[in-house]
């Protein structure tokens, strides 16, 4: 919990294992109460997995550095399901994505209704957040971009957005 905020992290669809270990030691960091991850989103093995492989080939583990045995997560399939329960729970729910309604990071203020708890969406590499997530956040967030670029990876992005949420 972060200054009295549970603070989720839905991951929809991202495919790299390298940018899930970095989001997972992010969500460590800032005490992330539970991710989930979502469609293609690759999950960490277990230690039975683990034992059985070399540890230095699972890119996972080798990048969360074992933030991925200290975060809890579970895996669901349909982000969209995971979104509509957690609002069904009194989570507000933000959306990590560049739209024409998307509203500045560092000037969104959340609803403090429930305890405050937010749930945070981040997408796929190369499609974002999925249509069916975005129809049903209850706030859609970008990061500003001052360069050539129009985006940032994921998991920099990632931990842009949950360090400007602590504060929000």
């Amino acid at each position: 919990m972060i200054k009295n905020r549970e603070i989720y992290l839905i991951l929809d669809n991202i495919r790299s294992r390298e940018n899930v270990g970095s989001i997972f030691r992010t969500a460590d960091a800032v005490g992330v109460s539970k991710i989930y991850l979502c469609g293609i989103t690759p999950r960490p093995k277990t230690n039975d997995e683990l034992r059985i492989m070399n540890y230095d080939s699972d890119k996972i583990a080798k990048t969360a550095l074992g933030a991925e045995k200290a975060v809890p997560y579970e895996y669901i399939r349909d982000s969209w399901r995971i979104v509509t329960r957690l609002k069904m729970e009194g989570v507000f729910v933000v959306a990590l994505e560049q739209t024409k309604d998307s509203v500045n990071i560092f000037k969104v203020k959340l609803s403090r209704s429930s305890g405050g708890s937010v749930a945070l969406v981040v997408g796929n590499e190369v499609n974002g957040v999925s249509a069916s997530v975005l129809s049903r956040a209850d706030k859609k967030i970008s990061i500003p971009m001052y360069g050539k670029k129009e985006s940032l990876n994921v998991s920099v992005a990632t931990g842009i957005a949950l360090y400007a949420l602590i504060n929000a």
